[in-house]
């Protein structure tokens, strides 16, 4: 259902659920960014999500997004809404990072050294400076990208190089699950990591854990996500 209203509501109750389990947890529920994932949801919906109150609004696909959101831009711009923060989830290619660093704001799958490399230089390049999480693999599966548990610390050294990225965090996509309290060890896991570089070398702005979708981001909330990335559970079914 793409209705303004029905929009307004779901994101309200994902506001309202991410509250709740916060204060089980005894955290404060401003601390915890919900990100709208919008991959292949129309303009139009994105728009009214953001008007509704969306603040933050993710993306999977370069060449989708670099379609999409010069119309997002438009409309918002009709109404006097002020855009939102733009967060790139999806795996990303070397060749893709020119799109990326003149479009978002936060890039959440940095996995490897020659892609902050290309990143940095294409930022640089644009006159902008990105925030960046480095995306761990805690699943093994193929094709969801991340560094290996074990690179973490050779990639923050690495990302001293970085001049116009900032790191700011880790990012998890675990394998999925049909409980959501299966996915709570690998959510505990990529907290433990975070909490383990804190004090090394490139961890400076460390702060931020990117993990918890729409079937599981409650007990991402109670493992210390302080970013949740919502799809369908704001938008609908696409």
């Amino acid at each position: 259902m793409s209705d303004p209203v029905a929009i307004a509501d779901r994101l309200a109750a994902i506001r309202e659920r991410v509250a709740r389990a916060a204060v089980r947890v005894g955290r404060r529920p401003e601390d915890i960014a919900v990100v709208g994932v919008a991959k292949r949801v129309p303009a139009p919906r994105v728009v009214a999500a953001v008007r509704a109150g969306l603040c933050d609004v993710a993306e999977s696909y370069a060449q989708e997004a670099r379609d999409k959101l010069p119309q997002i831009r438009a409309m918002l711009e009709e109404v006097d809404c002020n855009p939102p923060r733009l967060h790139f989830i999806g795996q990303l290619q070397r060749n893709k990072a020119r799109v990326v660093a003149k479009d978002f704001d936060v890039v959440h799958t940095v996995d490897r050294e020659s892609l902050g490399a290309e990143l940095d230089r294409r930022a640089g390049a644009a006159a902008r400076r990105l925030e960046v999480l480095l995306q761990v693999d805690l699943s093994g599966e193929a094709g969801k990208g991340g560094a290996d548990r074990a690179r973490l610390r050779e990639l923050l050294v690495a990302s001293h190089a970085w001049s116009q990225l900032r790191v700011i965090g880790l990012m998890a996509i675990p394998a999925p699950r049909d409980d959501p309290e299966a996915s709570r060890p690998a959510f505990a896991e990529l907290r433990g990591l975070r909490d383990g570089l804190v004090g090394h070398a490139g961890a400076e702005h460390l702060i931020e854990l990117s993990m918890g979708m729409s079937h599981d981001f409650e007990v991402a909330v109670e493992e210390g996500a302080t970013i949740v990335r919502i799809g369908t559970a704001i938008f609908g079914a696409r």
